[in-house]
């Protein structure tokens, strides 16, 4: 039976210790800019009312949400041994949007655990789907994973659009593709906590899934049930997915930059990048919503429009590092 050695995330602080705390200051440093951040003068009367209502889950809800996506895209990296795949790149976004619509359709003010509900499940039934197609086809170059996964996606969004013009719901689709953190308040937010409980799964079946990122052949031989953890990996992906879509909204390419920056300083060794990953995702994202509400102040643009613009262009530098391999 396959085991392993316990070390925790000590070894990790001692091997890089400088490196770690100057991260996680950087992490500290960006959540008081956010929390400082903003249209509102928190200076006037009920300026520090304002603060607790809307900076403070706010910036919680952007450290919860970068968690969940870079952890999904590092997990998925990890099942289907290719670099280039996340939720965005895989379809499984569209699907947690499809979800929701249909949340509309069956009910007609559906509650945030109504919605996301369905987007777990809409999430999980796509991310399966796009396992399947990946185990049918053999395919000759790891790029055609991602594009398989992007028209795969591109169909369930058209699917999405024309339902949503069905019934007269473009609008609801429109909100949910901004990607937006303006909405978030005290009372809307608190569902991201239960990304917690991914982290810590992960955590508990780091070796696992690192034996599992080398292959069905390496896993079975090493005693590991190749199939219950491909399952399990499935069902978390989905999990997260499903919460961050249905409180946030769509956030491009996060799992897709943090997991690669990580891999090419650290290795693959998913327990001790599982920190770094986290780490690096919530200074990308702390900075992207910084950026978001600075630009065009007092306006906002959502941080799913820069996130787009910086995946876009990592995801080109990786495509053509690659090719140049």
């Amino acid at each position: 039976m396959f085991k392993t050695k316990k070390e925790g995330i000590f070894p990790l602080l001692h091997k890089n210790k400088i490196q770690f705390f100057i991260l996680s200051f950087l992490v500290v440093l960006l959540s008081i800019i956010s929390l400082f951040t903003g249209a509102y003068d928190i200076t006037k009367e009920g300026g520090w009312d304002m603060f607790f209502i809307t900076r403070i889950p706010r910036t919680i809800a952007l450290l919860l949400t970068s968690i969940a996506m870079s952890l999904s895209g590092l997990v998925m990296q990890l099942m289907t041994q290719n670099k280039f795949v996340e939720p965005t790149t895989t379809g499984t976004i569209e699907w947690a949007g499809l979800g929701l619509i249909f949340s509309y359709i069956f009910f007609n003010a559906p509650s945030l655990l109504t919605r996301m509900s369905f987007a777990i499940l809409f999430s999980f039934i796509g991310t399966m789907i796009f396992f399947l197609f990946l185990r049918k086809l053999k395919l000759k170059s790891s790029l055609m994973v991602p594009i398989i996964g992007i028209m795969l996606g591109a169909i369930i969004s058209a699917v999405s659009t024309f339902v949503g013009l069905l019934f007269s719901m473009t609008q609801s689709l429109e909100i949910w593709f901004q990607g937006s953190f303006a909405p978030v308040q005290r009372g809307r937010y608190e569902y991201l906590f239960l990304i917690l409980i991914v982290v810590f799964i992960i955590y508990i079946l780091a070796d696992r899934l690192t034996v599992v990122g080398l292959g069905k052949d390496m896993a079975t031989n090493l005693g590991i049930d190749y199939e219950k953890i491909v399952l399990i990996a499935t069902t978390i992906i989905s999990f997260a997915v499903g919460i961050v879509s249905s409180v946030i909204g769509n956030l491009p390419f996060l799992g897709l930059i943090v997991p690669n920056i990580v891999s090419m300083y650290k290795g693959d060794n998913t327990r001790e990048n599982i920190v770094w990953v986290m780490l690096f995702s919530m200074a990308i994202i702390l900075i992207c919503d910084i950026l978001s509400r600075s630009i065009i102040k007092p306006f906002e643009v959502p941080v799913s429009l820069i996130l787009g613009l910086v995946g876009s262009a990592v995801f080109l530098y990786l495509i053509l590092q690659r090719r140049r391999k």
